[in-house]
Formats: structure tokens, C-alpha cells, sequence
């Protein structure tokens, strides 16, 4: 699933905590299903967004950093020493949701997914948008 929104639209944007943060509306917390990735497209950026069974959500670039398809958000959620983990659908990197560090590379160089901090609020995701794809696919 992908949802596509448009800032000028009547999403609203909520003022930054801070003046370096952009933080934009996208959906309820309720479309998202638990374990699942959602693709969204933002300030014409794709981010992959992952709601867990806790209610913690996770906002990754949609870009798989080795092969530059816009596929995260089909990506396996699961877990490696304690933390949360998605893997890539096409080569099976493995990524941590919090750090976008690979930490199962498959042979190849490490490469890093861009986070986007996230938080709710009154059941609305709110994903900063401030930090843009350092990089990318390679």
C-alpha cells in the first residue's frame, strides 16, 4: 500500500519542536497494520513506514540502499539481539528500524538506511522529514 500526500494539501503540518525539525502528518496509527511496511511519499521523498505490535513506529527510507528500488516497505520485520530489524526484499540485507544500520551486509559493503524520527500524536503519525537521503543507493 502506498499513500501518497501532498504538504500543500489539507494534511497539516505541525510546528517543529525545534527549527531544524519538519514534521509532517501522514496518517492515523490505525492504517497502519502491526508488522507491516507502508510506503509513503512526502515532500516527494518515499519513506517506508512500520507500525510494530507495541505501537512503536519506524520511518526508513524506501530505498533499498544496494539496489535503489523503492521496495522497504515490503521488507520482513523481525528482530537480531534485541532490536528491531527489517530485511530487504530484493538482495536480504538486514537493517536495524532505529539506526539504519545493515547489520547483515550478504558479502557486500555496508551501506546505511536514512531514519526519520517519528512520534504520534492524538493517534496521528507525525514523521520529520528534515533529514533527506544522504546518499541512497550507491
Amino acid at each position: 500500500m502506498t499513500i501518497a500526500l501532498d504538504t500543500r494539501s489539507s494534511i497539516r503540518e505541525h510546528p517543529p519542536e525545534d527549527a531544524d525539525q519538519h514534521w509532517i502528518a501522514v496518517c492515523s496509527l490505525h492504517a497502519l497494520y502491526p508488522e507491516r511496511g507502508v510506503a509513503a511519499i512526502l515532500d516527494g521523498t518515499q519513506i517506508a513506514l512500520f507500525r510494530l505490535r507495541d505501537e512503536q513506529v519506524f520511518a526508513i527510507q524506501q530505498a533499498d540502499p544496494y539496489s535503489g528500488s523503492q521496495v522497504m516497505s515490503r521488507g520482513l520485520v523481525g528482530s537480531r539481539g534485541g532490536r528491531v530489524t527489517v530485511a530487504s526484499p530484493m538482495f536480504k540485507q538486514v537493517f536495524d528500524l532505529e539506526t539504519g544500520e545493515c547489520l547483515d551486509t550478504v558479502g557486500k559493503d555496508p551501506r546505511t538506511l536514512t531514519t526519520h524520527p517519528v512520534r504520534i500524536d492524538h493517534g496521528t503519525v507525525l514523521v520529520d522529514m528534515s533529514r533527506r537521503i544522504a546518499g541512497g543507493a550507491r
